[in-house]
């Protein structure tokens, strides 16, 4: 890959504790395509928190879309919107600028793509267990999942990574940092920082794939579990109009999750030999770029109730339409 001088790498004799930034290389081995793929982040990026700021006002100013459903919607856009906003900005950056990224504004990086990224699949959890009750248990659902529940819910899938994600983010900011500072990726992530190390980290990266695969694994093992209740409920419906629109309720957020996991499995559980950190880069664009820019157009094209929210808006305003 093309190696850009860190000034630091002459710098003998210093610790962990002098280093004062990484270089991301990013795209620096395509820089002749750098110019067009900054136009064609910044307006995926510009589409992605249109639709996901949209998402917000629709499921706020809108009556018909206070129910559980879009307000874990409104939560899962905002945490796109939150994890867009710390990657994508200093990713144009270094398309267009400088490289060079503070030693603490790395490890923020990490820390907030971590717990967006751990918020995001206790999100999907709970969205599937809320279709699971609405067909499964409709007559019950109000009660269920009443205000108060959907609330903890939504607060518990937030702060939930927050304690992992600092344990790993300190953690792994604490090894000794020597030699190149060039962090082969365009964010700051774990693998590209641990090529970085030098010591042991034999007993961290142990620790982390456990966690990466209980938090990317046993949500989707209760997502599974919700959607095969559903799908053995939505059989059992002697009507074929009621299993079309139970099945059509849920088709947005199965399609989401389908792209959610498709990516993170190939990404975290993949053996390291098999890709290259390049090709890494090509992969991680779909999670970082493309699934938040997606996740508010599957839900708006394929939701009548959404699309007619966004017509009462556009027609009467916000202010009519909380009545």
């Amino acid at each position: 890959y093309l190696h850009i001088k860190d000034p630091t790498e002459s710098m003998t004799g210093r610790n962990q504790t002098s280093v004062i930034e990484f270089v991301l290389l990013g795209f620096s081995h395509v820089p002749r395509l750098e110019p067009l793929l900054f136009v064609l982040f910044l307006g995926m990026f510009l589409i992605t928190m249109l639709g996901n700021g949209l998402i917000v006002l629709l499921t706020v100013v809108d009556a018909a879309l206070h129910t559980p459903m879009y307000f874990f919607l409104r939560s899962l856009a905002l945490v796109e919107i939150c994890f867009s906003l710390d990657i994508v900005p200093r990713m144009l950056e270094s398309l267009v600028a400088g490289r060079d990224i503070s030693f603490l504004g790395c490890a923020l990086q990490l820390f907030l793509i971590l717990s967006c990224v751990t918020s995001e699949c206790f999100l999907l959890t709970v969205m599937a267990y809320d279709r699971y009750v609405a067909i499964c248990h409709p007559l019950h659902y109000g009660m269920l999942m009443n205000q108060r529940l959907c609330l903890l819910l939504a607060v518990a899938c937030w702060v939930a990574g927050i304690p992992v994600s600092l344990l790993f983010t300190v953690w792994l900011f604490r090894f000794p940092f020597c030699g190149p500072r060039g962090v082969r990726h365009f964010l700051c992530d774990v693998a590209p920082l641990l090529r970085l190390v030098c010591a042991d980290t034999s007993v961290f990266e142990a620790y982390i794939r456990v966690a990466t695969v209980l938090v990317l694994m046993v949500p989707f093992f209760l997502i599974t579990v919700s959607y095969g209740r559903v799908l053995v409920a939505v059989v059992r419906m002697p009507s074929a109009t009621g299993r079309q629109k139970a099945l059509s309720t849920c088709a947005s957020h199965f399609v989401v999750v389908t792209l959610f996991y498709g990516t993170a499995c190939v990404i975290h559980l993949q053996p390291k030999s098999s890709y290259s950190p390049e090709s890494k880069q090509v992969v991680s664009l779909s999670y970082t770029l493309v699934t938040p820019m997606l996740n508010p157009i599957i839900y708006s094209l394929r939701n009548k109730e959404v699309k007619a929210a966004l017509w009462r808006v556009k027609c009467y305003g916000p202010e009519e339409t909380r009545y």
